[in-house]
């Protein structure tokens, strides 16, 4: 089952407190004050693994709390500090607080670190209380409270491409056909119930990800259909794929797909309309070869862009735009970020 939502509370770990002890020993009179300190209590940490690509495994429980710091004991023992509560989440695992609805961390780079709640500091015993004047301190600090908090998780597929348009253009197919992955494939529109990774060899040592995404219809981006459920992923793809059905049963014609699809991008989130993107009409394989060209040619000088004509199902011209997809990925700039863990207030 594929989830990426969940909402969890995050706790670290109570401090344990400070002792209030006395050295007793046989000849040794007045020992004085010798309480040991609390341990710290554990920190919840946010992990980003790419072995992990859903939030199924966060929703089996909601509240994660770390591990308590032990009191401290006489004889100035201190108390063993609270494990570290891991939890590991999906790349691409937008991190947001409930109630604010401040976004705390975006998960991105594999083994990225966020310690999104901190645990308690230790208290201290009675031996950091005695003075001159107060030489038996009864007194010791408690352990200090961890930090807690609600998180909302949202899981946003990182991917190189990732390939859109209308339910029944072809996606499942075609992500079958380029890499590795199984996707249901159907006659019946909407089969893509939720993303597919997949990875394409290019060439020797280049591989990208791709994501098939469910299909899009109009009046996607208000709820219609499954669009604005899966709209996020698009977000996290560095170039589209716009796949287009070149002789549809039934339903708009290939330029008037494009468009829906292209405003249903600019309603849900007008930063989507300006990624980069690759058009191609599939399905080349039910049409001949005139027509093939004749609506390649008109749907190009409509957008003012290239149009790759294909087909899914027998492999046709796959290759070409394969090596398109790549020198596109290449030409675009891709951002580094930190790996080491940080600490969210």
């Amino acid at each position: 089952m594929f989830i990426d939502e969940a909402t969890i509370y995050v706790k670290g770990g109570d401090g344990g407190h400070g002792c209030v002890s006395f050295r007793r020993e046989k000849f040794v009179p007045k020992g004085g004050p010798d309480g040991g300190d609390g341990g710290k209590g554990g920190d919840v940490i946010l992990h980003a693994s790419e072995k992990i690509d859903t939030l199924m495994d966060i929703t089996s429980k909601i509240k994660y709390i770390a591990e308590n710091g032990r009191h401290g004991q006489g004889a100035n023992k201190q108390g063993r500090s609270g494990k570290d509560l891991i939890i590991h989440l999906p790349l691409g695992t937008v991190v947001g607080d409930r109630d604010s609805g401040r976004v705390l961390k975006d998960l991105t780079e594999p083994e990225q670190q966020i310690r999104i709640a901190e645990g308690g500091n230790g208290g201290r015993g009675n031996k950091h209380f005695a003075s001159s004047t107060n030489r038996t301190p009864r007194t010791a600090e408690g352990g200090g409270k961890g930090k807690e908090r609600w998180l909302r998780l949202e899981l946003k597929l990182v991917a190189d491409v990732g390939i859109i348009g209308m339910p029944n253009a072809g996606k499942s197919t075609l992500l079958s056909r380029i890499s590795k992955a199984h996707p249901k494939i159907a006659e019946y529109p909407f089969t893509t119930l939720y993303p597919h990774l997949g990875i394409a060899e290019i060439e020797e040592y280049r591989r990208i990800v791709v994501a098939d995404l469910p299909g899009l219809i109009e009046g996607a981006h208000s709820g219609v259909g499954l669009g604005d459920e899966f709209l996020r992923h698009i977000e996290r793809t560095k170039l589209l794929l716009h796949l287009i059905d070149i002789a549809p049963k039934s339903g708009p014609d290939p330029l008037e797909t494009y468009r829906i699809i292209r405003k249903e991008l600019k309603l849900y989130n007008p930063k989507l309309s300006k990624k980069r993107e690759i058009v191609a009409l599939n399905k080349a394989d039910l049409v001949n070869e005139t027509l093939c060209k004749k609506t390649a040619k008109s749907l190009e000088r409509a957008i003012s862009q290239p149009v790759y004509t294909i087909s899914a199902k027998t492999g046709n011209n796959l290759k070409p735009l394969l090596e398109v997809v790549a020198e596109t990925l290449s030409a675009l700039s891709s951002e580094t970020r930190s790996r080491e863990t940080i600490t969210i207030q």
